[in-house]
């Protein structure tokens, strides 16, 4: 098969795509057929160096995908060869064929192409899993995104507003802005050009947020925690600001403030499919119905991954970029 391999450690042009060996499925696995792969930010960081895979894991990026099963190994019930699905991956999505854990499938959507589908597993995984299964968002909570033009950011405002909250979110254009408004956000905050601590508090008269989706790191920290309500909870699944900052711990004790981090690619297969299994049963019905939906900027060849990644970087897109086969 072929398959997008990095190098070496470095910028976009280290991306080739290569003859490499077949997937073989293990036990309990099946071969995915890929027609398209998600391309997310920790895709970036593998190809700089800085996010190995996993141990046993494919060397070649890509955390997510959809296709249709061509093998299936041993010990494998409930999937068969030329079912479509779309998968949660310890990496190898940007390839023609992938070797997953079943337990990490997931039916295609209702309403939803094989394709587009590519954008639904690694986003909805991580906000259903820390947004919901972490930090217990309520109707009626305020949650607050951080870059809510992302492939995250807008599945965390569709699924926010699907389960009642109010959402508000940052990002950093007026045309990001008003698409962050569109899938529903109530508030849409320029980090550009206001401050969301003092934009919070004044749309909330003075409580600020319940919940926090943060990717930015150490440099929101403190004003993270300043915009936290009472019994506030912060979630931090990435740091792409920096990992280290000092914080007051008087004011988590005062405030009461819980504070969780999370990742998600190097959990243990169970875990994963215990993930995978609540997507099924809470997201998927609201993408059935229409509540939640894919937001892809835009697909590309398997062959243009190394474009993929300069989008990626200059961080024009909103939602997701795919590539396909």
């Amino acid at each position: 098969m072929r398959a997008v391999v990095i190098t070496s450690p470095g910028g976009p042009e280290v991306l080739k795509l290569e003859e490499v060996p077949d997937p073989v499925p293990g036990e309990g696995e099946v071969v995915v057929e890929v027609a398209a792969a998600g391309v997310n930010p920790a895709d970036v960081l593998q190809r700089q160096g800085f996010y190995p895979p996993p141990p046993g894991a494919p060397a070649y990026p890509g955390m997510e995908c959809s296709g249709r099963i061509a093998g299936v190994g041993p010990g494998v019930s409930g999937w068969r060869e030329g079912d479509s699905a779309c998968a949660l991956l310890a990496g190898g999505g940007y390839a023609e064929l992938v070797a997953v854990p079943a337990g990490q499938l997931l039916p295609i959507p209702d309403g939803v192409s094989l394709t587009d589908a590519a954008a639904l597993p690694e986003v909805a995984c991580t906000v259903n899993a820390s947004v919901f299964g972490q930090a217990r968002l309520a109707a009626g909570e305020v949650l607050l995104v951080h870059g809510g033009a992302g492939g995250i950011g807008t599945m965390a405002i569709q699924l926010g507003k699907a389960h009642g909250a109010v959402v508000a979110c940052t990002s950093g254009t007026p045309a990001k802005l008003e698409r962050c408004r569109e899938l529903g956000a109530d508030l849409a905050i320029s980090y550009r050009d206001d401050d969301f601590v003092a934009a919070v508090a004044d749309f909330t008269g003075g409580r600020g947020a319940d919940v926090i989706l943060d990717i930015m790191g150490a440099p929101y920290l403190t004003r993270n925690i300043e915009t936290l309500a009472t019994r506030g909870r912060l979630l931090q699944i990435a740091t792409r600001g920096g990992v280290r900052a000092e914080i007051d711990l008087g004011v988590l004790m005062r405030k009461r403030i819980s504070i969780f981090a999370s990742t998600l690619r190097a959990r243990p297969v169970a875990q994963k499919a215990a993930v995978v299994a609540d997507v099924r049963d809470q997201v998927w019905p609201l993408v059935a119905a229409g509540q939640v939906a894919p937001v892809i900027d835009r697909t590309l060849p398997m062959a243009e991954a190394a474009q993929a990644h300069r989008l990626i970087e200059d961080g024009a897109h909103v939602g997701k970029i795919l590539l396909v086969n």
